[in-house]
């Protein structure tokens, strides 16, 4: 019975982990990385649709993002969604691409950046420590229920703290790694 419950804590924080490394990723860093564009939602026939599914993201230059749609017509809404994404890029559409230059950062923008990094590392460990509290009640109103054992509660107690420290450990590390990438020149 424990055992499904560590099961699902455990999987609900790799899951914090895997959304606090998607959003990481989307935060620019100087260099160009199809990260940055991949998620921005386009109006595409009327229906929100990840940039990533209406076309090939490429990265031919260290500074230079090239978007080829497969529908051609699309391009407008894709260079609007952009700009409206408030990245920090000014997308230029030749008709075919659309290309994404990517200019440095400039030391204010790098500290901005690395504080955005930090609120949502911030985000995540409360949501690793909502996750623990749940699991916790949960092993609980187990053992009240007599379901488990004192000592198998407390051993599941124990177990999930164990989980808890090492998530916040993943994305303290995280967060440390994409601050210094952020703060390279």
């Amino acid at each position: 019975m424990t055992a499904t419950l560590l099961k699902e804590t455990q999987d609900k924080m790799d899951s914090t982990l895997k959304v606090l490394d998607s959003q990481l990723s989307g935060l620019r860093t100087g260099k160009a990385s199809p990260a940055l564009v991949e998620n921005i939602t386009v109006t595409y026939y009327g229906a929100p649709t990840r940039m990533r599914e209406l076309g090939n993201i490429s990265t031919p230059e260290p500074r230079l993002i090239v978007i080829t749609p497969y529908d051609p017509t699309v391009i407008s809404e894709i260079e609007r969604s952009i700009l409206g994404a408030n990245i920090g890029v000014t997308p230029v559409n030749d008709g075919r691409v659309v290309r994404v230059p990517v200019p440095e950062l400039s030391e204010e923008r790098r500290k901005e950046m690395v504080k955005v990094a930090g609120r949502m590392a911030e985000e995540a460990r409360v949501s690793i420590r909502n996750v623990r509290r749940e699991a916790n009640d949960t092993a609980k109103a187990m053992q009240k229920k007599g379901e488990i054992s004192e000592d198998d509660r407390d051993q599941a107690l124990e177990k999930i703290q164990k989980a808890t420290d090492a998530a916040i450990a993943k994305v303290d590390a995280a967060v440390k790694t994409k601050e210094s990438e952020i703060m390279s020149v």
